[in-house]
């Protein structure tokens, strides 16, 4: 196992039978973050056409009902981080998972056949439901089984596939509209998520449990079963087995809510932990990803041309997280995070600008869809990855799953605010809502340079110690 001193590693270790079988429980698990990506990305094709009139095939939406059924995946994602964080630390990462895949079809099928507003809005929460579980547990499983040389670019790949989900879906939707001509062309586009969670139900089927899991409920013969088949050397199986027996005889003398409000440094982590939520979801990433064919609409594009434009979001998010995932194994969190809120206020500023100052016109149009592309790339490349990553390795062994599922529950939160504010923002005041979320963003630029640790570089345990020493408890 790594020190607290070594660096991170700049370049993958070599590859081995242990490695390849790594990376494939990588893919096994975010198939729940390409049900996430998708599920979060098809709504932008789909409400154009929910909003056509019942006799029409739609649900007959209005501007504050599209926020309803938007959000509503989101508030459900809230409740379902917090439920998964629990339930992943009582019964493990894997079985949460294998639940989630579950609650996933029951959503889809809900949300496809749904006959009214009120029907979609409770299968939409369900459906949010296993998407928040997943984007609580997926990181945290991928942590706890790659090693600290490669846990940086193996989480991150949570994040490629949520845009690579949502890019999926871009490309979908504006198929299904341009060749299809049913009036519930919407419920196909909604239908295809069932794919990644049948995926992801068959993927846990074939990977093993966490062992920091298992060591934390001191199971460590199956522990040590599960290392051997995911690391490379006796060695190091040996010391990270001596480091999980030690933090448990620490961790075990408090457990649950008393451990966090009882001692400091684990609090100031989870305040840290809700305030990067804040700061992924005010940049207004979700209004973008959610809105962007309502953006371009506003600026004379038609339903179909917006569609296709959007594929552009989910392209440049694509590449973008892939340049993220080479930038993470090489610099700091926090740098990456302070530079890409830079650029995400500079972006936000200068669409504002264009949305209220050019003419209509084709060229408005390009030129607000060049300012939310430029905004994607920034926060895609620089942001979206490091605060995934955060979220898997921010918190102590014995509290992460409900640490984390408290911290990515708030995001959700945040994230439904803006999906549920955004249409009605944009109603009242057009492009001042951008101008808005810039100043928001200086905000966050401030709490991210004063208050974020730096985490690179050492493993999952090393790293308990750094900051139990670094946000004051004693070494």
């Amino acid at each position: 196992m790594l020190s607290t001193a070594q660096p991170a590693a700049a370049a993958m270790p070599p590859d081995t039978k242990e490695s390849r079988f790594v990376f494939k429980v990588a893919i096994a698990a975010t198939m729940g973050a390409l049900a996430f990506g998708y599920d979060t990305g098809v709504i932008s094709g789909a409400l154009p056409f929910m909003s056509t009139p019942l006799a029409q095939g739609g649900l007959g939406l209005t501007p504050v009902t599209e926020g309803v059924v938007t959000s509503a995946l989101v508030f459900g994602a809230a409740i379902g981080s917090l439920m998964a964080g629990t339930l992943s630390d009582r019964y493990g990462r894997r079985t949460t998972l294998m639940g989630l895949a579950l609650v996933f079809l029951i959503g889809v099928l809900g949300t496809t056949l749904a006959p009214s507003v009120a029907i979609m809005v409770v299968m939409r929460f369900v459906l949010g439901i296993a998407v928040g579980g997943a984007s609580s547990t997926v990181p945290v499983f991928i942590a706890e089984m790659a090693g600290p040389s490669r846990r940086a670019r193996l989480v991150s790949q949570n994040e490629l596939m949520i845009v690579g989900g949502q890019l999926i879906a871009y490309i979908l939707n504006a198929a299904l509209a341009h060749f299809s001509g049913s009036p519930h062309v919407w419920r196909y586009m909604l239908a295809i998520a069932a794919v990644p969670a049948i995926l992801l139900g068959l993927g846990m089927l074939f990977v093993p449990a966490s062992p920091r899991w298992l060591a934390s409920k001191n199971r460590m013969k199956e522990a040590r079963a599960v290392l051997e088949q995911i690391r490379a050397s006796d060695k190091q199986i040996e010391l990270e087995l001596a480091e999980m027996v030690k933090l448990n005889k620490i961790e075990h003398e408090q457990t649950g809510w008393t451990a966090v409000l009882g001692t400091p440094w684990i609090r100031k982590l989870l305040w840290i932990g809700i305030g990067l939520g804040f700061v992924a979801q005010f940049t207004g990433v979700n209004a973008f990803m959610y809105f962007t064919p309502i953006i371009l609409k506003s600026t004379g594009l038609g339903t179909n041309a917006a569609l296709t434009a959007t594929i552009g979001n989910g392209v440049v998010a694509l590449i973008a997280t892939f340049i993220g995932i080479w930038l993470i194994g090489k610099h700091g969190r926090r740098p990456m995070m302070i530079t890409g809120l830079g650029f995400v206020i500079a972006t936000q500023a200068a669409l504002g600008a264009v949305l209220l100052f050019m003419p209509e016109g084709i060229m408005k149009s390009y030129a607000a869809l060049f300012c939310i592309l430029c905004f994607l790339l920034f926060m895609q490349m620089l942001i979206s990855p490091v605060y995934w990553l955060l979220m898997s390795e921010l918190f102590p062994m014995h509290l992460r799953g409900v640490l984390t599922g408290t911290a990515v529950a708030c995001q959700w939160v945040f994230n439904g605010l803006v999906a549920l504010l955004f249409p009605v923002a944009m109603a009242q005041f057009g492009s001042a809502t951008f101008f808005v979320f810039a100043g928001i963003n200086v905000v966050s630029l401030i709490f991210v340079a004063t208050c974020l640790p730096e985490t690179k570089g050492k493993s999952l345990e090393a790293l308990e110690k750094f900051l139990a020493t670094e946000l004051g408890k004693p070494a």
